[in-house]
């Protein structure tokens, strides 16, 4: 991506700095140039004509400074961080949903993965609400069959009184519903054996 900063008189020059969330914390000296090469939503921003095309500063409120950071890190560097164990769930969605934003595939698959590899007890119904809010039907079945095989532990860690949306619950309780038809039968083809 950085090869074509090189002899393309149409990117930007010059830095910005992000005021990001409700705090409006800052994230400072951006090159506009290297954001353009890597987002096509960046290029548009800064390149052709917006508001924010010759602003030092550019205020972002739709995220948190940790999660617009690993974006920018990312961006610049290629480094692929969602910091620290605790949390890593909810940066990886929070990221995913700004590499779709910034139109980042890339960053998008990465977080996909993550998401992927963290679903656990005490993650797996947060990410099945997440993932049927955001149409994630690979996530969605993951979560679904991962809630189905490991349920004492889901629930030991708190995982049914952290359920919020009725329609994922009614989901749930059909998936229950179906593997106790399933016990039945089974129960009926041994017992009729």
């Amino acid at each position: 991506d950085f090869a074509t900063t090189r002899g393309d008189a149409s990117l930007p020059q010059g830095m910005v700095t992000f005021l990001v969330g409700d705090d409006r914390e800052r994230i400072e000296n951006v090159s506009k140039n290297n954001l353009c090469a890597r987002s096509p939503v960046f290029r548009t921003m800064f390149g052709i004509g917006m508001k924010e095309r010759d602003a030092a500063e550019v205020t972002v409120s739709h995220t948190d400074l940790a999660s617009f950071t690993a974006l920018v890190d990312y961006l610049l560097s290629d480094k692929f961080d969602l910091g620290e164990e605790e949390g890593r769930a909810q940066r990886a969605l929070d990221l995913r949903e700004l590499a779709q934003m910034y139109q980042v595939p890339r960053l998008e698959l990465l977080c996909a993965q993550a998401l992927q590899e963290s679903v656990a007890p005490a993650t797996a119904v947060p990410l099945l609400e997440a993932a049927h809010t955001t149409g994630d039907g690979r996530l969605l079945a993951q979560c679904r069959r991962y809630v189905a095989d490991h349920a004492a532990e889901v629930r030991a860690s708190g995982g049914v009184e952290q359920l919020r949306d009725f329609g994922v619950a009614k989901g749930l309780l059909g998936d229950a519903l179906d593997q106790v038809a399933e016990l039945k039968k089974g129960a009926l083809r041994v017992a009729a054996d």
